[in-house]
């Protein structure tokens, strides 16, 4: 099958190049011609553009979507004034949806994520990160992975699992921390080998001598690490990361300039979630630091029933412009090209030739539109691995083939 996107502004997914008007062939699932002067062809597919946005599909590099239950209750403790640390240390937070997560069953937990990848898709979002963590227990987390590999089988996109096997602590397993190291990761190597491991460093969760046990043992494994660090309090996760060569630090609101410009000279990549900012705290990371001192900046949604409860990445976008100082080319490279990277999918966030179609046309002729218009859904087309989604019957124009 060949299809034409004909006639639309080409974002390419680098911040440094600006958009053009021009059109991109498919064939299969693979861009093969990108440029200004491309007609259609004889019995070819057709999508008129119109001079609309063509943008690399999203690349959302760090989300929990995958749980049981929600957190409306909490929600309504927070508008009370409760804090996000104070509801967790109270038996809330992270240790509601892992009770929900314990009683739900892999297709139940695989079809909850299913739903929720393909609203991600709905707006744009065609390669996705999800992180286990809401079991804390060997069985529990088992689950959960086994859950994101059903799922993958029937989502038109792509699916990355990270094993996050230091999140919460449970005050019902004392001996978790311990438990984890002995039992779950090597449960987790022996039938996910080579997954990315994680864990969440903070007050309340784990303590950076617990995560640096865990990440020591999983990369003589063969793992490679990423670290949730910064959120509330700058504990020395940072640091740490940095050591142990993890490939990204994720949230970094408390982070320091002085280390925001280490972490930009590492090449450890940095991964802001301000939705968990708008939702929680208001308060957001220093990106424009970061990213003037030459930091690799991936945005991504945060996914999750607690800090984040969005999967949009339009209203990533939004954010990104207004609390974090970003433009418009910059946001669009953290969400697409340079998120593509952080996760090894070294074929897409770019539109080029050679690269997997995935593709999003917005109904905006004007790639800042993405970020300034807030709410609603400015997604008009996907194209995931060369093929529309969902799937149209008439999906543009066909060119007669010659009598």
């Amino acid at each position: 099958m060949s299809l034409l996107v004909y006639g639309a502004r080409i974002v390419v997914g680098d911040a440094r190049a600006e958009a053009y008007l021009g059109s991109v062939r498919i064939e299969a699932d693979r861009i093969v011609e990108v440029g200004a002067g491309l007609e259609p062809r004889a019995g070819e597919q057709v999508i008129e553009a119109g001079g609309r946005v063509l943008l690399p599909g999203f690349v959302d590099a760090h989300t929990h979507a995958i749980y049981a239950g929600d957190r409306l209750d909490e929600f309504d403790l927070k508008q009370q004034g409760q804090s996000y640390l104070q509801i967790l240390a109270a038996g809330g937070g992270i240790l509601a949806t892992v009770r929900a997560v314990r009683q739900a069953s892999v297709e139940a937990l695989a079809e909850g994520l299913l739903q929720r990848l393909l609203v991600m898709l709905r707006e744009g979002t065609t390669s996705v990160e999800v992180k286990s963590g809401y079991g804390l227990g060997t069985d529990d987390e088992l689950k959960l992975l086994r859950a994101i590999r059903l799922a993958a089988t029937r989502f038109p996109g792509t699916l990355v699992p990270t094993a996050l096997l230091g999140h919460a602590l449970d005050p019902e397993r004392p001996d978790l921390v311990e438990r984890t190291l002995a039992e779950t990761l090597p449960a987790v190597h022996a039938e996910f080998p080579g997954i990315t491991v994680d864990a969440y460093c903070e007050r309340g969760a784990w303590s950076v001598a617990d995560c640096r046990r865990l990440f020591e043992r999983a990369r003589e494994l063969g793992h490679p690490l990423r670290l949730h660090a910064d959120q509330f309090n700058a504990l020395g996760g940072v640091e740490l990361a940095l050591e142990l060569g993890a490939l990204s630090v994720d949230h970094l609101e408390a982070t320091s300039p002085a280390m925001l410009e280490r972490l930009a000279e590492s090449g450890t990549f940095g991964v802001l979630l301000p939705v968990s900012g708008f939702h929680t705290d208001d308060r957001y990371a220093d990106a424009r630091t970061f990213a003037d001192a030459g930091g690799q900046l991936v945005l991504a949604s945060n996914c999750n029933p607690g800090s984040a409860p969005s999967s949009s990445m339009p209203f990533v976008h939004a954010l990104a412009l207004r609390k974090l100082g970003l433009s418009a080319l910059e946001a669009i490279a953290a969400t697409t090209s340079t998120a593509a990277r952080l996760l090894g999918l070294a074929d897409r966030g770019t539109i080029a030739p050679g690269r997997r179609a995935d593709l999003v046309l917005l109904r905006h002729h004007d790639p800042r539109l993405l970020g300034y218009e807030i709410g609603g859904n400015p997604v008009e087309r996907v194209v995931v691995a060369g093929r529309e989604w969902p799937p149209i019957a008439k999906a543009g124009v066909s060119v007669p083939a010659p009598e």
